[in-house]
């Protein structure tokens, strides 16, 4: 015996997640494949999300499908575009709207204005026909199109709506369906300021009323192409002198800071793993391993004395 399992045991298990395999590939091929139930739960990170999570099979389809389809799809989305994408991700989203701040600033001579957008219950909102037929440009295969049909009506939080936070399938079809978006800011609005993390996007100009002009004309378009609309609470235009908050982080013209909600939050979360430590509930590797992650994320910011303050914390739990 080591650990938790036998090798026998371990043996029989590997025998039936591969019989599982085969059974799936030829329920696949013979276009048989029918998906499984959801398990719902909720979580906090800092707001209540509702997840949905699909069975290890269904799984197994998700990354197949993700697989094959994202480098087809990634080769058509606009450069700026930087949730789930290779290469991309938070941070470089931030780098590229430093960058355009810079322009339009022109060394500090001029005012930049951001017109930061926000779309609301995205996620929840997405029309399953208006996602097919996205799909079916790229997409001509009968087989491949009823596979991705199953995967999308397997879930629907409202009557022909939603994709689930959960599926790996759900990070590709939004930046499809966003990808509608990306094209008519750049080339309809020639917004070319213009940087998108999932369904957060801000555009730079030094003209703000251009920037006010950009809101009816976009929530017109969402609207009339892709049934959404924008979170009427989170949509204005700011002066990058009073702070451009997006991804986590807030941008000032000399400096980056974390956003205070999430300095919060990440403070929290390290005192409660620091007190699990001491109380022997908690794993040292673990609670130096979430730390060094957190210090790494502050890397990106101007945070020397959060660092400080965290390592202090971190000697207080005597590890």
């Amino acid at each position: 015996m080591r650990g938790k399992w036998s090798r026998g045991e371990i043996h029989v298990r590997d025998l039936h997640l591969e019989d599982t395999i085969f059974s799936l590939h030829q329920e696949l091929v013979r276009g048989a494949y029918r998906h499984g139930q959801y398990t719902s739960f909720f979580v906090v990170d800092p707001k209540v999300r509702h997840i949905h999570k699909a069975s290890v099979r269904d799984r197994v389809v998700h990354h197949a499908v993700f697989r094959t389809l994202y480098p087809m799809f990634d080769r058509s989305f606009i450069f700026d575009s930087y949730s789930c994408r290779v290469g991309k991700g938070a941070h470089r989203a931030i780098r590229r709207l430093q960058v355009f701040l810079r322009k339009e600033g022109k060394n500090n001579t001029r005012i930049p204005y951001v017109l930061k957008c926000d779309i609301r219950r995205f996620f929840d909102s997405v029309d399953h026909s208006i996602l097919l037929k996205l799909l079916k440009r790229h997409i001509k295969d009968e087989r491949t199109l009823s596979l991705l049909q199953a995967i999308i009506g397997s879930f629907a939080g409202q009557r022909g709506k939603g994709i689930p936070l959960g599926n790996v399938t759900s990070q590709l079809f939004a930046n499809i369906y966003l990808n509608e978006l990306d094209v008519f800011m750049k080339h309809s609005l020639k917004a070319p300021n213009y940087v998108r993390y999932c369904d957060d996007f801000v555009v730079v100009s030094h003209d703000k009323k251009q920037l006010v002009g950009f809101i009816s004309s976009i929530n017109t378009f969402i609207d009339d192409r892709l049934r959404l609309e924008l979170h009427p609470s989170k949509v204005h235009v700011r002066k990058f002198s009073h702070g451009i908050d997006f991804l986590g982080y807030v941008l000032f013209p000399c400096h980056v800071v974390l956003r205070v909600r999430t300095k919060k939050r990440v403070l929290k979360k390290i005192a409660h793993m620091v007190e699990g430590q001491k109380a022997g509930v908690v794993k040292e590797p673990y609670v130096r391993s979430a730390i060094q992650s957190y210090l790494s994320t502050l890397n990106h910011c101007n945070a020397c004395s959060l660092k400080r303050h965290i390592k202090e914390m971190q000697s207080g739990g005597r590890f």
